[in-house]
């Protein structure tokens, strides 16, 4: 398997500052600050890359699984929001919340339940974020 990677860089102090982020072949790149991670700023910020690769990777993960139990998605459509806490150890990530939609004909609720639950617990950025955060999911068909 190929081993991925990004970079960034920053220039100037922490509130001041600013930097780039970029994925390695280019994909996505984008500016970011104190501000845009902080407040409202405008550009993105790690939580918002972290949130765009549990919702890639939770949305393949989910429509792998349900072709695996015998049902095509038309669409697998997620949203992933990454909460930024401060507590009395610092900042973290405390909780990402799944909101996913899913286009799949012939599915009953239950199944389509079942499936994007284990699709949670098992894709590998789930996997990766579960120790140190709680995830969530609402999940609904279309």
């Amino acid at each position: 398997m190929p081993i991925r990677s990004s970079s960034a860089r920053w220039e100037g102090n922490l509130t001041e500052g600013s930097g780039t982020v970029k994925t390695g072949k280019g994909g996505l790149q984008g500016a970011y600050s104190f501000k845009s991670r902080f407040e409202e700023g405008e550009g993105t910020n790690p939580e918002e890359l972290i949130a765009a690769a549990h919702a890639g990777c939770y949305s393949m993960a989910f429509s792998k699984g349900l072709a695996d139990a015998g049902f095509t998605p038309t669409s697998v459509e997620t949203v992933a929001k990454v909460h930024l806490d401060k507590n009395d150890a610092g900042f973290g990530v405390t909780r990402i919340d799944l909101e996913t939609v899913g286009d799949v004909p012939g599915i009953d609720d239950a199944k389509f339940q079942e499936l994007a639950e284990s699709a949670k617990e098992n894709c590998p950025i789930s996997r990766l974020l579960k120790p140190g955060a709680e995830i969530s999911l609402v999940a609904k068909l279309a």
